[in-house]
């Protein structure tokens, strides 16, 4: 088993989600997480400050108006959003991070669909924070056809390594 799927193991080991990034204009690989978190049954919490629900549930604006301390954070939002988010992680005491990127964990490859910021994986590292820099979810948890293919695909050109 690779280091990325023993880190994906462990952080879908962890019981209560954040899920940073929910959108309420249109479809996203984010929400698509959301609901096959929630679908597996974990406790979801979803994050985006300029939204109050999100299908049916509470939205909330940030990781310490959460009313319980996740367990794990899921982000697929803009790298500056990563910074803060991961900033909020550390003053709360989390201690798993997934930051999306669409085109697995090589750096570079998909600067423009990236959730990464190489700051932010910095601070997770000195803060104790085992993090996931790329790759996604919605290719682990209950995985469809598309991204089954694509983690795949990913694995065979060698972009699903962590260092």
């Amino acid at each position: 088993m690779s280091k990325l799927d023993n880190m994906v193991k462990d952080f879908l080991a962890q019981k209560r989600i954040a899920v940073v990034g929910v959108s309420d204009k249109h479809d996203t690989g984010c929400n698509l997480a959301y609901q096959k978190f929630k679908d597996a049954g974990y406790e979801v919490f979803a994050v985006n400050p300029r939204i109050a629900s999100f299908q049916g549930d509470a939205c909330y604006p940030d990781l310490k108006s959460l009313p319980s301390k996740p367990d794990a954070v899921f982000i697929l939002a803009n790298p500056k959003v990563t910074d803060q988010i991961v900033s909020q992680c550390v003053d709360l005491g989390v201690k798993h991070v997934w930051m999306h990127c669409m085109m697995g964990t090589k750096p570079g490859l998909a600067q423009g669909m990236t959730s990464v910021s190489p700051s932010a994986v910095d601070v997770c590292k000195a803060n104790g924070i085992t993090v996931i820099p790329g790759s996604c979810p919605n290719q682990y948890l209950n995985a469809d056809g598309g991204h089954k293919f694509m983690r795949g695909l990913f694995g065979l050109f060698g972009f699903m390594k962590v260092e």
